[in-house]
């Protein structure tokens, strides 16, 4: 790796967090840095995420994005990416959040994964991750973007942690007594009016597929899914933008409800 590049890494690392913490929007990283490749924005990730560790956040699980067919042609790519989920950033459900903290907070209906025990890539199947799992719950998932949408390619989102912002679980239920994931269809609703409609299937077919797409990629970065870790698999629906003053409520049917309220 050239001394030019690991300046790069630092360089982006750096400006993600100071938009992060101002809640202002970068300029692209992609555009500032054109060199930057995939294997550089999942470092420029790692390196936050370890900033974030040493201030005492935890790694809880991850997250995958761009499991819609839809969003991966808009940034011309082929498979989904993946980012951390970390302790600090679990929101109670039917709880409240600062709209200020973020830069253009959107919301995503998912079903949640808790694992029973670990997952490690590589050919890591849905079936695998089904047997390996304790509970699922409805779940929505704040994502932000601290780079604007100008442009902005699997580099810049991959470094901005793929959007992770917040968590919010409703009630777990375990795996045996869910219903058929692919099946599941979710209602989302901002201030009580329906403004999307989903299903499980929209998640590459079914959300257990994409748990097994992040196990058997987390395994070529030498990590794996671990005993406990939670992971939220990719929207059901499109993400609204969402503000100071509203509500999101996610209707998964039998799998329950689960709210947050902007403040």
């Amino acid at each position: 790796m050239s001394p030019a590049t690991v300046r790069h890494r630092v360089a982006a690392a750096r400006l993600l967090r100071g938009a992060e913490r101002r809640s202002a929007p970068v300029e692209p990283l992609s555009i500032t840095w054109p060199g930057l490749d995939l294997a550089d924005a999942y470092a420029v990730q790692q390196e936050n995420i370890a900033r974030r560790l040493a201030t005492g956040a935890t790694v809880i699980g991850h997250k995958v994005g761009l499991t819609s067919a839809p969003m991966r042609q808009l940034l011309g790519v082929h498979e989904p990416d993946f980012g951390h989920l970390l302790d600090d950033d679990v929101h109670r459900d039917g709880g409240t959040v600062r709209a200020a903290r973020y830069c253009a907070p959107r919301v995503e209906p998912e079903i949640c994964f808790r694992l029973a025990r670990p997952l490690r890539g590589p050919g890591v199947t849905t079936a695998d991750v089904l047997a390996a799992t304790q509970a699922v719950a409805p779940a929505l998932e704040i994502v932000d973007s601290r780079i604007r949408d100008l442009g902005i390619t699997l580099v810049d989102t991959v470094a901005d942690n793929a959007g992770s912002a917040g968590l919010v679980c409703g009630a777990w239920t375990p795996v045996e007594d869910a219903p058929d994931l692919a099946a599941v269809t979710v209602d989302l609703l901002i201030d009580g009016s329906k403004v999307a409609t989903g299903g499980g299937k929209e998640v590459l077919g079914h959300p257990a597929t994409a748990v097994a797409w992040l196990a058997n990629t987390l395994a070529a970065h030498g990590e794996a899914l671990d005993a406990g870790h939670v992971i939220l698999p990719g929207a059901m629906t499109t993400a609204p933008l969402i503000g100071a003053g509203q509500k999101a409520e996610a209707r998964f049917g039998a799998l329950g409800s689960v709210s947050v309220s902007f403040v």
